[in-house]
């Protein structure tokens, strides 16, 4: 029988309860659930292997950390266009009204946390690195590809939340280095070196559910060189994917929130959720974006992370059933809006009289309505007729994975590389058109649980025609499909700092927005903010290591 990488998760990792006063600390820590050099074989593989990818969890002090710097990045979404914070109120997790508003401090709980979340987990990655290298085993290679991919991904995520970081491998001495030795662009060459070598190493298939193979490590070097604006290298490596057959498109854009596609279809890098062992292993990030819910169906949800209303205007469509590239944003999608819209809006959020898993969404489902409106996120949601969502605390939590990566996130990748490097825009748009198609055939209000309701919206939504394709005219709509299509995702905000439009889009979106959340009147953003600032406490204990 070939193991469950999800039940060894399970079995063979900790959660660990203590405080660090700083990096060097951190890093020496050793860490629980792992094992010695001298204590590791063939047999316990398994076991090492499940606790370094436990760090993907982002649930190793409590659960404060995970909901302030949760591995599915939602708090980031807040910093964008397409979210507000939620909740009760503006001073709950008061810590995410300041990143929405960009009042921003070098003791944000966010910057803390996902700086400790993520050095914490380097830190048993190095442990098991170099556990494998001293033991005695088979396959040495292919498991030290898996770790340097682990690796690799917490930097990345690193450097496009923080502008200088310390760089670590499993051989440093964390006493001796700065977050000045290396600049953002030697960071990311070393992050490529990690993905070279998890590339060429790597077997296509893995025995176990949720390890990586070759594949992931070819999404993540396009999603790097994505990053880099290397667009040969974009194409080259999603084109790995894509040619390899075993990816596609979901059937239905409800799929994703379905536990029956968990590591099927589009999952190509996904982060390993479970009910079972008394849902330590559920994605505690999300616990907090639970909607309200009438009739307290998926428990007693907080009700954070609402889209807000210039994402709901942006799934506006026109009479050819395209988006308003431009111009969406000058009628809002409320009630009274009569108009067209892409059916991924009522898949993405919760709007008043429209079905939420088959039951009917009001005013009572919003827990601050007169705050933040109400579009409760739907994507981590499933059916909570499912036997798999527990009922009660954890509210309406399931073992529904998350993607760090999946198969739409590639396409676009390579339509975005193809339109920046204008060579072949056409197969950008055949890329696009696809995804749309996708949308389209997901109106199906047989298609369980019930979430669309084509009765009462005008749902419309067709490809882009080859007239007027020019690489001006098709990167407006490849940024406008990542944000229908990966909306309240965890991309948004990062994809705005790449494009360079982040400072820009947010102060127009906080203008317009202001009218109708007055919390916004004070809101701004500038170039300097972009990044967050070193934790204060890493500053202040690092001896002058950090700046």
């Amino acid at each position: 029988m070939k193991p469950n990488y999800k039940i060894a998760i399970l079995i063979l990792t900790c959660g660990v309860s203590m405080s660090f006063s700083s990096c060097t600390n951190l890093l020496d820590e050793k860490p629980y659930g792992q094992f010695t050099s001298g204590q590791i074989d063939d047999a316990s593989i398994e076991g090492l292997m499940a606790a370094a990818y436990a760090g993907l969890e982002a649930h190793f002090f409590g659960n404060n950390e995970s909901f302030t710097a949760p591995a599915t990045n939602w708090v980031f979404d807040v910093r964008s266009d397409d979210a507000y914070k939620g909740g009760g109120g503006v001073s709950m997790e008061a810590s995410i009204h300041q990143l929405e508003i960009s009042n921003l401090t070098s003791d944000n709980p966010t910057a803390v946390n996902k700086w400790k979340n993520n050095y914490f987990a380097i830190s048993r990655i190095h442990k098991a690195m170099n556990a494998v290298r001293d033991a005695n085993i088979a396959k040495k290679d292919e498991l030290m590809a898996e770790l340097r991919l682990l690796r690799a991904h917490f930097y990345f995520d690193l450097i496009r939340i923080f502008e200088r970081i310390p760089y670590l491998t499993e051989d440093s001495d964390p006493s001796t280095v700065t977050n000045k030795e290396f600049t953002r662009e030697q960071i990311f060459d070393k992050l490529k070196d990690d993905l070279q070598f998890a590339w060429d190493n790597l077997p296509e298939n893995q025995p176990s559910v949720g390890r990586f193979n070759k594949y992931v490590a070819a999404a993540y070097m396009a999603k790097v060189a994505l990053e880099t604006r290397d667009w040969a290298k974009t194409v080259e490596f999603a084109d790995y994917v894509i040619g390899s057959s075993k990816y596609a498109l979901y059937d239905n854009y409800l799929d994703m929130s379905k536990i029956e596609f968990n590591n099927q279809k589009e999952s190509v890098m996904a982060i390993q959720f479970s009910t079972a062992n008394n849902n330590a292993h559920i994605n505690w990030g999300n616990l907090l974006n639970t909607t309200y819910s009438d009739g307290n169906l998926f428990g007693s949800g907080d009700d954070f992370f609402l889209g807000s209303q210039n994402l709901v205007n942006a799934f506006r469509t026109d009479e050819n059933g395209l988006p308003y590239p431009d111009n969406f944003n000058e009628v809002n999608v409320t009630a009274s809006y009569t108009g067209n819209v892409d059916p991924r809006l009522d898949f993405t959020v919760g709007r008043i009289g429209i079905p939420f898993r088959g039951h009917t969404y009001n005013e009572r489902w919003c827990r601050a309505y007169d705050i933040y409106g109400e579009y409760s996120g739907k994507k981590g949601m499933i059916d909570p007729a499912s036997a798999d969502m527990v009922q009660g605390f954890p509210w309406g939590a399931s073992s529904l994975n998350y993607s760090i990566i999946r198969y739409a996130d590639v396409l676009l990748w390579k339509a975005e590389a193809l339109i920046e490097s204008n060579q072949n825009p056409d197969g950008a748009r055949t890329i696009i058109n696809d995804i749309r198609a996708k949308a389209k055939r997901s109106v199906d209000a047989g298609y369980a649980p019930v979430d669309v309701d084509p009765v009462r919206v005008s749902y419309k939504i067709e490809t882009y025609p080859a007239t007027g394709w020019t690489q001006e005219y098709a990167r407006k709509a490849l940024r406008m499909e990542r944000r229908l299509e990966l909306a309240l995702e965890g991309h948004r905000w990062f994809d705005l700092v790449r494009w360079g439009e982040a400072v820009q889009v947010v102060n127009k979106y906080m203008r317009e927005e202001e009218t109708l959340r007055p919390y916004y009147q004070d809101g701004t953003i500038s170039e300097n903010e972009i990044y967050l600032p070193v934790p204060k406490d890493e500053v202040e204990n690092s001896g002058g290591l950090y700046d």
